[in-house]
Order: C-alpha cells, then sequence, then structure tokens
C-alpha cells in the first residue's frame, strides 16, 4: 500500500512537473480562405497542423480582423500572415497590430499577399504597413505563373539554416513594387528574374524577396511567394518555413 502511495504521489508530481515545463506556444493564422490563393492557403495549413504537433505549438486561424485587439493578441507569441491584405482591417486591429510589432510582443511571419498594399477594394493604402515593408507599394506582378531561382544574400540568417544557398521556387507569383523595399529592410534573398520560367518581361532588376524589418522590436520575416500549393514541394521551402515560426516566435 505505501509502495502503491508512493507511485501515485511521484505519478501527479511527474505530470504537474510536465504542465509547469510546457514550452508550447499559441500562433494566430490569417487567413482568406478559397479565392486564387487558396491552393496555397490548404495546403498551408495542412502542413501546419503537423508541424505544429512536432514543433509544439497551438493554430488558431481567423479569416477576418474583428477578433483583433491588444488583449486578443496578448494570447499569441507569433502571427502568421499566411493569406491576408494589408487593407480591410479595423482601426482597432490596425492599432493592435503596430504595437504588437513596434513593442516586440510577438513575432510575424508574412507571405505573398501581405505586400499587397495600394488602393484596393475600396481600401485606402495602410501607410505604417507600407513602411513596415519597406515603404513600398504594389506596381505590377507576372501575369503568369512562373518558376525562379532564388539566391540567398545573407546566408548566416537563422531563418536560412540548411538552405541551400540557391534554390526553385515553383509555378509561383511574384509581385513588383514601386520601388525597391531594400533600403528601408535587411534584405535575405533576392529572385534571378533571369531566370523566370516562362520568360517575363514584368521586371525590377534588383528584386528582393525575403526580408526582416530591423528597426521593429518584433522578430519578423516576409516571402514574397505563397501564391501556390507547389511550393510545398520544395523542401526548401518548408525548411524555410519551419525555421521563421521557430525563430520568430522565441
Amino acid at each position: 500500500m505505501k509502495k502503491l502511495i508512493i507511485f501515485s504521489i511521484f505519478f501527479a508530481l511527474s505530470i504537474q512537473g510536465l504542465k509547469a515545463g510546457d514550452d508550447r506556444f499559441k500562433v494566430l493564422v490569417l487567413t482568406e480562405r478559397g479565392g486564387q490563393h487558396g491552393s496555397f492557403t490548404d495546403a498551408a495549413l495542412i502542413w501546419l497542423k503537423a508541424t505544429s504537433l512536432k514543433e509544439r505549438f497551438e493554430l488558431v486561424e481567423i479569416n477576418k480582423t474583428d477578433l483583433i485587439n491588444v488583449q486578443y493578441l496578448s494570447g499569441f507569441r507569433l502571427i502568421i500572415q499566411l493569406d491576408y491584405p494589408p487593407y480591410g482591417w479595423t482601426k482597432e486591429a490596425e492599432k493592435a497590430f503596430t504595437d504588437y510589432i513596434e513593442q516586440g510582443r510577438g513575432g510575424w511571419v508574412g507571405f505573398h499577399h501581405a505586400s499587397l498594399l495600394g488602393e484596393f477594394d475600396g481600401f485606402p493604402l495602410w501607410p505604417w504597413f507600407s513602411n513596415f515593408m519597406g515603404g513600398i507599394r504594389f506596381k505590377n506582378y507576372i501575369a503568369k505563373k512562373a518558376s525562379a531561382t532564388v539566391h540567398v544574400e545573407d546566408k548566416k540568417h537563422p531563418v536560412m539554416n540548411g538552405v541551400h544557398d540557391s534554390f526553385l521556387i515553383p509555378n509561383d507569383e511574384w509581385y513588383t513594387f514601386d520601388k525597391n523595399p531594400r533600403a528601408g529592410v535587411h534584405v535575405i534573398a533576392n529572385v534571378d528574374e533571369d531566370s523566370y520560367q516562362p520568360v517575363s518581361d514584368i521586371k525590377m532588376g534588383d528584386h528582393p524577396v525575403i526580408w526582416s524589418n530591423t528597426k521593429v522590436k518584433a522578430r519578423n520575416v516576409y516571402f514574397l511567394f505563397g501564391h501556390s500549393d507547389s511550393l510545398f514541394a520544395s523542401e526548401d521551402f518548408k525548411t524555410m518555413f519551419t525555421n521563421a515560426i521557430k525563430w520568430a516566435a522565441e
């Protein structure tokens, strides 16, 4: 009986210890669902759910910004702007997100659609978000999706750990902007525009495609691609995505 009591106490203390040392964290995922980015979003959510089990984080997906305020965001260590534009947010959500990023209350990983900056769907440009992304406005895109080679510039950045120096991004959409964001952000990688397949005449010249804004306290990284589910055929892309989550959520 004494052995049984001792074992029961030990087991209870062990369970409490596991709970006390639980390092799981919550990740907020912003999506629109459906539309032209739907295949990327669907594939990404499947991948994220599998990755969350391995990397010990909990996903919460929302499809509009009505819930976002300072208190709501305080429950998340990371925001993934998976497929959501930088317009149409409530004013309270804009303020809460700005504070979250500027004060370093958590990290941010953004994709493709997050740089669709300008006047769209009757909404004005969000100046703060434009500055966050390097002071840019959306200008154009390659009308047809194209595969292209990306070259890593900052090989020591944590997001590039285990990633090849150059890698192929398959069958995606490439935005161009009214100016190069390089002056306002830390560029991690660029796309070789001469490698576009099919060939395109729409080019920026120097064309950053992965960058981080080091002027804010939050760890953050933006990936220009994120249009097609074919991204998840790339081991380099999945490695970068995993690295970005772990680094930005630290």
